[in-house]
């Protein structure tokens, strides 16, 4: 899965560095579907007094787990997405993603959600195809 990247950000990102509203802009144009996750997981986080939130409800099918997977595999998209949504995103599998507060980061919350213990914890038959 990769960003469809319109001419004119070509050109910008040949000459220099790239205008972080427009690289977000088509990430979101790109990766409809990891960006509604993400967007969802931020409000979720945004009207709550927790954490962090997360999404625990698989991809309806490969196009959008793999664009999920590309969203937070990449170092840019993914520190893109948190730049713009003001959260520190954490991945467990093909569609646990968590927002959580930056001031969270140091929380033993954090800590555990991405610990290989909560990695292995958050395992089950039904993921071990992801």
């Amino acid at each position: 899965m990769s960003l469809t990247v319109p001419p004119s950000l070509l050109e910008a990102a040949e000459s220099g560095p790239v205008d972080d509203e427009a690289f977000v802009a088509c990430v979101r144009d790109s990766l409809p579907y990891a960006w509604q996750v993400v967007s969802r997981i931020a409000a979720d986080l945004d009207s709550s007094d927790g954490a962090f939130a997360d999404n625990v409800v698989p991809p309806p099918g490969e196009a959008e787990r793999g664009q999920l997977l590309r969203a937070l595999a990449s170092d840019a998209i993914r520190s893109g997405l948190e730049r713009h949504f003001g959260v520190k995103l954490a991945f467990q599998n093909c569609h646990r993603v968590a927002a959580f507060r930056l001031s969270a980061v140091d929380s033993d919350t954090y800590r555990r959600f991405v610990s290989a213990r909560g990695q292995l914890l958050n395992q089950s038959p039904e993921l071990r195809d992801c």
